[in-house]
Protein backbone atom coordinates (compact mmCIF):
# COMPACT_ATOMS: atom_id res chain seq x y z
CA UNK A 1 0.00 0.00 0.00
CA UNK A 2 2.89 2.39 0.73
CA UNK A 3 3.87 2.29 -2.94
CA UNK A 4 0.30 3.13 -4.00
CA UNK A 5 0.24 5.99 -1.50
CA UNK A 6 3.59 7.30 -2.74
CA UNK A 7 2.28 7.28 -6.32
CA UNK A 8 -0.88 9.04 -5.13
CA UNK A 9 1.09 11.72 -3.30
CA UNK A 10 3.33 12.36 -6.30
CA UNK A 11 0.26 12.91 -8.45
CA UNK A 12 -1.30 15.12 -5.78
CA UNK A 13 1.87 17.22 -5.51
CA UNK A 14 1.55 18.05 -9.22
CA UNK A 15 -2.11 19.11 -8.98
CA UNK A 16 -2.95 22.40 -10.73
CA UNK A 17 -6.75 22.33 -10.56
CA UNK A 18 -7.11 25.56 -8.57
CA UNK A 19 -5.31 28.58 -10.07
CA UNK A 20 -6.02 30.86 -7.10
CA UNK A 21 -4.35 28.47 -4.67
CA UNK A 22 -0.71 29.05 -3.75
CA UNK A 23 1.83 26.35 -4.60
CA UNK A 24 3.46 24.08 -3.63
CA UNK A 25 0.89 21.48 -2.69
CA UNK A 26 1.40 20.41 0.93
CA UNK A 27 1.33 16.65 1.52
CA UNK A 28 2.14 14.38 4.43
CA UNK A 29 3.96 11.07 4.52
CA UNK A 30 2.79 7.93 2.65
CA UNK A 31 1.77 6.27 5.92
CA UNK A 32 -0.26 3.06 5.54
CA UNK A 33 -2.49 3.95 8.46
CA UNK A 34 -6.07 3.04 9.38
CA UNK A 35 -6.33 6.49 10.98
CA UNK A 36 -6.97 9.41 8.62
CA UNK A 37 -6.64 12.98 9.90
CA UNK A 38 -8.33 15.64 7.77
CA UNK A 39 -7.26 19.24 8.34
CA UNK A 40 -8.73 22.33 6.69
CA UNK A 41 -5.98 23.85 4.50
CA UNK A 42 -2.33 24.74 4.96
CA UNK A 43 -1.31 28.11 6.35
CA UNK A 44 1.48 30.24 4.91
CA UNK A 45 4.23 28.42 6.84
CA UNK A 46 3.38 24.85 5.77
CA UNK A 47 4.42 25.25 2.09
CA UNK A 48 7.81 26.58 3.23
CA UNK A 49 8.36 23.86 5.82
CA UNK A 50 6.94 21.13 3.59
CA UNK A 51 4.50 19.36 5.89
CA UNK A 52 0.96 19.74 7.28
CA UNK A 53 0.46 21.34 10.71
CA UNK A 54 4.02 22.62 10.76
CA UNK A 55 3.47 25.81 12.76
CA UNK A 56 1.61 27.08 15.84
CA UNK A 57 -1.61 25.10 15.35
CA UNK A 58 0.46 21.98 14.80
CA UNK A 59 2.27 22.41 18.09
CA UNK A 60 -1.06 22.50 19.89
CA UNK A 61 -2.41 19.53 17.93
CA UNK A 62 0.64 17.40 18.74
CA UNK A 63 0.37 18.34 22.42
CA UNK A 64 -3.18 17.00 22.36
CA UNK A 65 -2.02 13.71 20.86
CA UNK A 66 0.87 13.39 23.29
CA UNK A 67 -1.40 13.99 26.29
CA UNK A 68 -3.95 11.43 25.08
CA UNK A 69 -1.78 8.79 23.42
CA UNK A 70 1.75 9.32 24.64
CA UNK A 71 2.87 9.88 21.02
CA UNK A 72 5.25 12.73 20.21
CA UNK A 73 5.09 14.57 16.88
CA UNK A 74 7.33 12.08 15.08
CA UNK A 75 5.21 9.16 16.28
CA UNK A 76 2.00 10.87 15.20
CA UNK A 77 3.34 11.67 11.74
CA UNK A 78 4.54 8.08 11.30
CA UNK A 79 1.29 6.50 12.55
CA UNK A 80 -1.47 8.77 11.20
CA UNK A 81 -2.09 9.71 7.57
CA UNK A 82 -2.45 13.48 7.19
CA UNK A 83 -4.93 14.78 4.62
CA UNK A 84 -6.91 18.02 4.32
CA UNK A 85 -10.00 19.51 2.75
CA UNK A 86 -7.64 21.53 0.52
CA UNK A 87 -3.93 20.86 0.14
CA UNK A 88 -2.71 24.29 -0.99
CA UNK A 89 -2.46 27.56 0.93
CA UNK A 90 -5.54 29.59 -0.10
CA UNK A 91 -3.86 32.96 0.52
CA UNK A 92 -4.72 35.72 2.92
CA UNK A 93 -8.14 37.27 3.46
CA UNK A 94 -7.93 41.06 2.98
CA UNK A 95 -10.00 41.42 6.16
CA UNK A 96 -7.54 39.33 8.16
CA UNK A 97 -6.62 35.69 8.56
CA UNK A 98 -6.41 33.08 5.83
CA UNK A 99 -8.90 32.91 2.98
CA UNK A 100 -11.49 30.14 3.28
CA UNK A 101 -11.39 27.85 0.23
CA UNK A 102 -14.41 28.22 -2.03
CA UNK A 103 -16.82 25.46 -3.02
CA UNK A 104 -15.09 24.77 -6.34
CA UNK A 105 -11.69 24.42 -4.66
CA UNK A 106 -13.15 22.11 -2.03
CA UNK A 107 -14.83 19.98 -4.70
CA UNK A 108 -11.61 19.81 -6.75
CA UNK A 109 -9.65 18.54 -3.77
CA UNK A 110 -12.34 16.10 -2.61
CA UNK A 111 -11.28 13.63 -5.32
CA UNK A 112 -7.88 13.29 -3.66
CA UNK A 113 -9.50 12.61 -0.28
CA UNK A 114 -11.86 10.05 -1.80
CA UNK A 115 -8.88 8.21 -3.29
CA UNK A 116 -7.13 8.19 0.09
CA UNK A 117 -10.19 6.66 1.74
CA UNK A 118 -10.25 4.06 -1.02
CA UNK A 119 -6.58 3.21 -0.48
CA UNK A 120 -6.46 3.31 3.32
CA UNK A 121 -9.95 2.08 4.22
CA UNK A 122 -9.61 3.91 7.53
CA UNK A 123 -11.17 2.60 10.71
CA UNK A 124 -11.17 6.15 12.07
CA UNK A 125 -11.33 9.63 10.53
CA UNK A 126 -10.29 12.68 12.58
CA UNK A 127 -11.65 15.89 11.03
CA UNK A 128 -9.99 18.95 12.57
CA UNK A 129 -11.98 22.18 12.56
CA UNK A 130 -15.40 23.24 11.28
CA UNK A 131 -14.58 23.11 7.58
CA UNK A 132 -13.20 19.58 7.83
CA UNK A 133 -16.04 18.33 10.04
CA UNK A 134 -18.62 19.77 7.62
CA UNK A 135 -17.33 17.49 4.85
CA UNK A 136 -18.68 14.53 6.82
CA UNK A 137 -21.44 15.77 9.14
CA UNK A 138 -24.17 18.38 9.07
CA UNK A 139 -24.09 20.37 12.30
CA UNK A 140 -24.90 23.77 13.76
CA UNK A 141 -22.28 24.16 16.49
CA UNK A 142 -19.01 22.48 17.42
CA UNK A 143 -20.51 21.62 20.79
CA UNK A 144 -23.08 19.42 19.06
CA UNK A 145 -20.45 17.16 17.45
CA UNK A 146 -17.15 17.35 19.37
CA UNK A 147 -16.84 14.93 22.28
CA UNK A 148 -18.67 12.14 20.47
CA UNK A 149 -17.86 9.23 18.16
CA UNK A 150 -19.94 9.08 14.99
CA UNK A 151 -20.61 6.12 12.67
CA UNK A 152 -20.05 7.18 9.08
CA UNK A 153 -20.30 5.89 5.53
CA UNK A 154 -18.06 7.92 3.24
CA UNK A 155 -17.51 7.10 -0.42
CA UNK A 156 -19.11 3.73 0.26
CA UNK A 157 -16.70 2.94 3.10
CA UNK A 158 -18.01 2.41 6.62
CA UNK A 159 -15.87 4.00 9.29
CA UNK A 160 -16.09 6.12 12.44
CA UNK A 161 -15.53 9.81 13.03
CA UNK A 162 -14.14 11.63 16.07
CA UNK A 163 -14.33 15.38 15.36
CA UNK A 164 -11.74 17.70 16.89
CA UNK A 165 -11.81 21.50 17.15
CA UNK A 166 -9.19 23.44 15.25
CA UNK A 167 -6.07 24.04 17.38
CA UNK A 168 -5.53 27.52 15.96
CA UNK A 169 -4.14 30.07 18.37
CA UNK A 170 -6.80 32.47 17.09
CA UNK A 171 -9.54 30.21 18.46
CA UNK A 172 -10.46 30.14 22.14
CA UNK A 173 -13.12 27.42 21.74
CA UNK A 174 -10.92 24.55 22.90
CA UNK A 175 -9.62 26.55 25.87
CA UNK A 176 -13.01 27.56 27.29
CA UNK A 177 -16.07 25.58 28.39
CA UNK A 178 -17.78 23.60 27.03
CA UNK A 179 -15.00 23.22 24.43
CA UNK A 180 -12.34 22.24 26.95
CA UNK A 181 -14.41 19.37 28.35
CA UNK A 182 -15.65 18.22 24.95
CA UNK A 183 -12.11 18.18 23.55
CA UNK A 184 -11.06 16.00 26.49
CA UNK A 185 -13.92 13.61 25.71
CA UNK A 186 -12.84 13.39 22.07
CA UNK A 187 -9.24 12.67 23.04
CA UNK A 188 -10.37 10.01 25.51
CA UNK A 189 -12.47 8.36 22.78
CA UNK A 190 -9.48 8.55 20.46
CA UNK A 191 -7.19 6.82 22.98
CA UNK A 192 -9.70 3.98 23.38
CA UNK A 193 -10.44 3.50 19.68
CA UNK A 194 -9.43 0.14 18.14
CA UNK A 195 -7.58 1.93 15.36
CA UNK A 196 -5.28 3.51 17.94
CA UNK A 197 -5.03 0.38 20.06
CA UNK A 198 -3.85 -1.48 16.97
CA UNK A 199 -0.76 0.71 16.69
CA UNK A 200 0.07 0.99 20.37
CA UNK A 201 -1.78 3.79 22.14
CA UNK A 202 -1.13 4.68 25.77
CA UNK A 203 -3.87 2.36 27.06
CA UNK A 204 -2.53 -0.50 24.95
CA UNK A 205 0.94 0.02 26.41
CA UNK A 206 -0.50 -0.19 29.91
CA UNK A 207 -2.64 -3.22 29.20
Amino acid sequence: MSRSLAIHLRALSRCKKCPAMHKPVVVGRPVSSRILLVGQAPGDKEPILGRPFAWTAGKTLFRWFESALGWDEEAVRSRIYFAAVCRCFPGKNPKGGDRVPNEVEIANCSDWLAREVELLKPLLILPVGKLAISQFLEFETLASVVGQKWPLTYQGHRTELIPLPHPSGASTWHRLEPGKTLLAKSLKALARHPAVQGVGGRDAEKG
